[in-house]
């Protein structure tokens, strides 16, 4: 495992989780540089760029870190989860491989999740844009949510098709849809995004996200949430939720 494939990391802690389906579970994150788009509204500005060093949480949530030098390698991040599943056995639902947009080191991760999967499941938090990247690492993920990113909120144009690729190839395991909403979000996109899902499976989830500000409060009228929900009566679940760990003072 030493002679291995490294990755730069940003940092990995323990949180809870604060967004789509797996709201409000305990995660291992462990967060990659490095990103493919450059949305508007993104909640981790500076990814374009790999920090000199990474930064590992030493006690699960107490939020007690150090630094190590990038690129990080897998037996480095494997003994420090070891010790956790260990020393705190049962406290994490999963691994949330995340970014920035983790595939973008499809390589390493190929590598990488089959070791890590043996301590924890695996959940891939993905912008839904490299289909190809993803499918060698299907065997290896236990969930996936992935955005369809709005050309109105995110400043993102002409994702559609590569949306559409990446959720058919998603499905194949247990997989939901996130959506940043906000005062500029049009009534096409939503409608426009429920075809691609129905098209796919009905059955996935979609997880409507009103657009959070770092003080925890949504910047969407109570009323235009309810609407652009109802845009989504053809899938079998809908949900409405804001990022919890914002005003919960999670990281």
């Amino acid at each position: 495992m030493s002679n291995g494939l490294r990755a730069p990391l940003v940092e990995c802690f323990s949180s809870i989780q604060g967004e789509g389906v797996l709201v409000g579970l305990r995660q291992v994150f462990l967060r990659l540089a490095g990103c493919n788009l450059n949305c508007s509204f993104c909640d981790t500005p500076g990814m374009s760029e790999t920090p000199k060093e990474c930064l590992l949480e030493l006690t699960p949530g107490r939020r007690d870190f150090f630094k190590v030098p990038n690129p990080v390698g897998l037996e480095r991040v494997a003994t420090l989860l070891e010790s956790w599943t260990e020393g705190w056995p049962g406290i994490h639902h999963s691994i949330s491989v995340t970014g920035g947009e983790p595939l973008l080191y499809a390589k390493e991760l190929k590598e990488w999740l089959p070791v890590l999967r043996t301590l924890l499941p695996v959940y891939l938090e993905t912008n839904g844009t490299l289909a190809h990247q993803l499918a060698p690492l299907m065997p290896h993920l236990d969930y996936i949510g992935m955005d369809f990113k709005l050309p109105s909120t995110s400043g993102c144009v002409n994702l559609w098709d590569a949306h559409r690729a990446f959720l058919e190839t998603a499905s194949k395991t247990s997989v939901f849809v996130k959506i940043v909403i906000d005062q500029s979000t049009e009534d096409w996109e939503i409608e426009r995004s429920c075809q691609m899902i129905m098209a796919v499976n009905p059955g996935i989830p979609l997880i409507l996200q009103p657009m959070t500000l770092g003080s925890g409060a949504v910047a969407l009228p109570a009323l235009r949430m309810l609407e652009l929900q109802e845009l989504c009566s053809g899938l079998n679940e809908v949900r409405v939720i804001p990022q919890t760990h914002k005003f919960m003072g999670q990281l």
